[in-house]
């Protein structure tokens, strides 16, 4: 019995983990426009792509349906466009950059809904 609790704990943090890291992504970016930074966020949820290749394993292994995926998308993409911003530079000003971040965002939402109506 209680390695069935485990089990269903273990399953339940696993799905939990891209929907926080997403969050906070989003609340990151989202307070930078305003030059408010948080540290705490840093050390929470900064996640490099090999953490996230162990996230996609699992997600695949437990048999997660592409809703629970599209938060570790959302998060590759945002971390791609940050290195990408960081080391090629990507020449807009911060306003437009905000922008960028708001439509991956977006449309990152609207697939969310649409894969989740397509569960039910």
């Amino acid at each position: 019995m209680l390695e069935k609790e485990k089990y269903k704990l273990f399953l339940l943090v696993i799905k939990a983990i891209p929907m926080l890291l997403a969050f906070i992504f989003f609340l990151n970016t989202f307070l930078s426009y305003f030059d408010i930074e948080i540290k705490a966020f840093n050390y929470i949820a900064c996640i490099g792509f090999l953490p996230l290749i162990v996230l996609y394993a699992q997600s695949y292994i437990l048999h997660f349906c592409e809703y629970h995926r599209m938060f570790l998308h959302y998060i590759v993409i945002v971390n791609g466009v940050n290195l990408y911003d960081e080391y090629i530079t990507i020449p807009v000003d911060d306003i437009t950059m905000f922008k960028i971040y708001n439509i991956i965002t977006i449309i990152s939402l609207f697939l969310l809904l649409y894969f989740k109506k397509i569960k039910q």
